[in-house]
């Protein structure tokens, strides 16, 4: 593969993905990933900060998305539904392949480091949606309980999406996740 061929980043996001999942994420490194892709270390290094980024580059786009979507729902909205409103939002970023996502959770599930960093960016996502509610003017505590609630599940929903045979919409996954939590709350 020639190294003017386009989508670069792309391509050393798929190959880094088979490396790690062939040989193990800790026992690949950044060269292995540029081969694999046609390209050189340098170039990894134009499009992601480190190995674990091509794990997680999507990460700003999602929180760019979940706190965009909270600002853009109705005045009317209540918190759980201007959280739920950015979780549909971000559903069809998220739910387009399934299996590159079964993969990449594969991949962290087996290490430490990045699954420490799949919890950072999770709260990172939830503290980016407790402040975009304060500025539509939620107060604390509701602000933080509806934006760790929503992450919450979000997460269920995910798992849920992943493991189960039938290819529903990670949509209608994540609407069902938030009716249940509701139903658990209003039987409290």
């Amino acid at each position: 593969m020639a190294r003017w061929e386009p989508d670069a980043r792309g391509r050393l996001r798929a190959a880094a993905m088979d490396l790690y999942t062939e040989r193990g994420y800790e026992q690949t490194t950044v060269a292995d990933i540029a081969e694999r892709a046609g390209l050189t270390a340098r170039t990894f290094f134009r499009h992601f900060a480190d190995k674990r980024e091509a794990l997680f580059a999507g990460s700003a786009a999602l929180q760019e998305g979940l706190t965009t979507a909270v600002a853009e729902a109705p005045d009317s909205a209540t918190p759980m539904q201007a959280v739920a409103a950015a979780l549909d939002a971000v559903s069809p970023m998220l739910g387009h392949d399934r299996e590159y996502s079964r993969r990449r959770g594969a991949v962290i599930a087996s290490t430490a480091e990045l699954r420490e960093r799949e919890l950072i960016k999770m709260a990172t996502l939830a503290a980016a949606l407790g402040e975009a509610l304060r500025e539509r003017g939620v107060a604390e505590p509701e602000a933080s309980l509806a934006a760790e609630a929503g992450i919450a599940a979000f997460r269920v929903a995910w798992e849920q999406w992943l493991s189960i045979p039938e290819d529903r919409d990670l949509g209608d996954v994540m609407r069902d996740s938030l009716s249940r939590l509701e139903a658990l709350v209003a039987k409290r």
